[in-house]
């Protein structure tokens, strides 16, 4: 899909800027939410095969929001998670969340 496409000439263009992470979500097939260089802290929120938290989209006054719930009780100065659940390619990812049950990647 073109919006694909698009996301992905937005990540090759950040590489060539130097930029080293970028945050984008993406909300259905026609949507992606990119806050590399704007956005709140929900933006810094890391991967983890074993997250205490997930990600869901919901409509509000018909626009769609990111919404992150926590699946247990989170502990004061404990790492919110979720697992970025990407899409299988060809290329993959490695994962370093160093959890028991590690998929070994992200994709």
């Amino acid at each position: 899909p073109r919006v694909t496409q698009l996301g992905n000439m937005r990540e090759k263009r950040y590489e060539d800027e130097g930029i080293g992470s970028s945050y984008m979500f993406r909300v259905d097939h026609d949507t992606i939410i990119d806050a590399t260089k704007c956005g709140n802290f929900a933006r810094f929120i890391n991967h983890s095969c074993n997250p205490n938290c997930y990600a869901k989209v919901i409509t509000v006054e018909s626009q769609k929001k990111i919404v992150i719930y926590s699946k247990q009780h989170i502990s004061v100065n404990e790492e919110i998670t979720y697992d970025y659940k990407f899409p299988i390619e060809d290329v993959k990812i490695p994962c370093l969340c160093g959890s028991e049950n590690c998929r070994g990647t992200l994709n």
